[in-house]
């Protein structure tokens, strides 16, 4: 008998892609998925309501959860050149930082944490879903805003110009890869149960790989409103080796995010291991 879960994940092609041969039982699972997809921010607000077994979560909210959550090694949008971008109407916006009204894409996402260890200064945030900051930045009903997803490529279009690469600012600061979010799981699932959910996301992911065709239609379900290059250049960015394994660089890389939170008391620490 199929074991019932709650999985959820966002609408966004690195995630449609990285599930799609598990969810759609193209490779054999003993598990009943109940989907939900949804906005990154909605997800984190979830996790802290415990609404779902399985989850895509930000690091930023993770970590204030790891006495009922724990990281699986598989799933994770974490690399290089991938992280959220500061941008304004011009170069000229990005003077006195503190002063300036910030559109961010949810109060415990990494960007909003990202943004604040960049920043030494108080700020102002106002919280709205990623798809409405540049249209916001772009209408002067803010005065910068923190991008993110296909954010990237397209904030051109909105007539905003790149302030600061948060991921670069990041990666030039201590070497390491930029941990954005990664999939979460229920310890009250068991360890069993956890650890093989993360080796079959590993295999579906793998599969994506294999068989980049295959998951088109699924992906463009969820994406209607992106070009086709769009939805391949933001797979190609936030899918890759740490997606499949997080690896020691990786871990690394989440255990200073942590440590530098922690001293802002961003995050509290629990004690609690982030994997099994």
């Amino acid at each position: 008998m199929e074991k019932k879960l709650k999985l959820a994940f966002s609408t966004c092609p690195n995630d449609t892609f990285m599930f799609h041969a598990l969810v759609n039982k193209i490779l054999p699972s003993d598990y009943d998925f109940k989907l939900y997809l949804s906005d990154i921010e909605d997800l984190n607000e979830s996790a802290f309501a415990k609404k779902y077994d399985i989850t895509k979560i930000s690091f930023s909210a993770l970590g204030n959860l790891l006495d009922d959550y724990v990281l699986l090694r598989s799933g994770s949008a974490l690399g290089r050149g991938c992280g959220p971008l500061i941008v304004g109407r011009n170069l000229e916006d990005f003077n006195d930082l503190k002063n300036k009204k910030i559109a961010i894409p949810g109060i415990n996402t990494t960007a909003a944490l990202l943004l604040r260890l960049y920043s030494e200064d108080e700020l102002n945030l106002v919280s709205m879903p990623f798809y409405e900051i540049m249209p916001f930045v772009r209408d002067k009903k803010a005065d910068l805003g923190v991008v993110i997803h296909e954010g990237r490529f397209t904030y051109q279009n909105y007539n905003l110009v790149s302030l600061v690469d948060l991921g670069k600012w990041w990666e030039d600061t201590t070497g390491l890869p930029i941990p954005l979010g990664g999939i979460a799981a229920k310890r009250s699932l068991g360890e069993k149960t956890i650890k093989d959910i993360e080796k079959k996301l590993s295999k579906s992911i793998l599969y994506g790989f294999e068989n980049p065709d295959e998951s088109k239609k699924y992906i463009r379900k969820y994406a209607q409103e992106m070009e086709d290059n769009v939805i391949k250049e933001h797979i190609f960015l936030y899918v890759n080796e740490f997606s499949v394994n997080t690896g020691p660089e990786g871990e690394k890389a989440l255990k200073k995010l942590f440590d530098e939170a922690n001293k802002k008391d961003i995050i509290k620490n629990s004690g609690k291991n982030l994997f099994l």
